[in-house]
């Protein structure tokens, strides 16, 4: 699921019916939030703290920020910037195309440690979510014909990281021309990180199945989704819904 970055108001952003819905929006972390109980103070306190340790490694490390390769390993970083390098290192990218899925995923930690059973975070187009009930997540892949016309049917199970990144849309850096690498994973900074290093490896649709392999391989990742204009590929545990059809049942 993907949405420019630089829109003020994304279409997808809408309160659902029996859940607490709203929006944090703490420097560049802009998240939506549907959760089983209302824990607005608690989210934002939490990404307070999350980005104040980023932060301060930052400011340590200024070239942690821009880096485009792996950072070395540091037993002694905020459990965070640990998550970030360990995804890094599995696909080569650098630690900061972890973060928005990192982010989501030790937020989703901490309402589950602080009692909120069920819980929707979408940091993004990022989103990390507890799997009580069946979910259809819709894809949006730019111009490509297959854009909210093809979503994800995810059954119930453990919480999950469904992450996108793309070479065409948003603002987001990228070395390839996919319209969208979505990358499914129970890790949210390593499904952060495998979709950007996905969509860089997508220059047309003739690499879509090679990438998808190479991608698919990474200790971690349990599936994934490219497009390419009229193309795609999918491999891995990920069961594609026709939207059309599924809003006609």
């Amino acid at each position: 699921m993907y949405q420019r970055k630089d829109d003020v108001y994304r279409s997808y952003r809408r309160p659902r019916p029996g859940y607490f819905s709203f929006r944090v929006a703490v420097g560049e972390t802009d998240l939506w939030l549907e959760t089983s109980r209302e824990c607005r103070a608690e989210v934002e306190k939490e990404v307070r703290r999350l980005r104040r340790q980023l932060r301060a490694y930052i400011s340590r490390y200024p070239d942690f920020l821009s880096t485009l390769k792996p950072w070395p390993s540091d037993p002694g970083a905020p459990e965070l910037v640990q998550r970030m390098i360990a995804a890094a290192a599995k696909t080569g990218v650098g630690p900061m195309a972890a973060v928005a899925g990192a982010i989501a995923e030790m937020l989703g930690h901490a309402l589950l440690a602080a009692g909120v059973e069920e819980f929707f975070i979408e940091n993004g187009g990022d989103l990390y979510f507890t799997r009580i009930k069946p979910r259809l997540v819709a894809v949006y892949a730019g111009s490509s014909p297959f854009s909210w016309q093809l979503g994800l049917k995810i059954p119930p199970g453990k919480p999950l990281s469904v992450c996108t990144s793309s070479g065409t849309v948003g603002h987001s850096f990228s070395m390839g021309r996919a319209d969208a690498a979505v990358v499914l994973s129970p890790d949210g900074a390593l499904a952060d990180a495998a979709a950007t290093a996905a969509a860089n490896r997508v220059q047309g649709p003739a690499d879509l199945e090679k990438t998808a392999e190479f991608i698919g391989s990474i200790p971690g990742v349990t599936g994934v989704l490219l497009i390419c204009g009229e193309t795609l590929a999918a491999l891995g545990d990920i069961e594609l819904a026709d939207l059309s059809r599924e809003s006609e049942k």
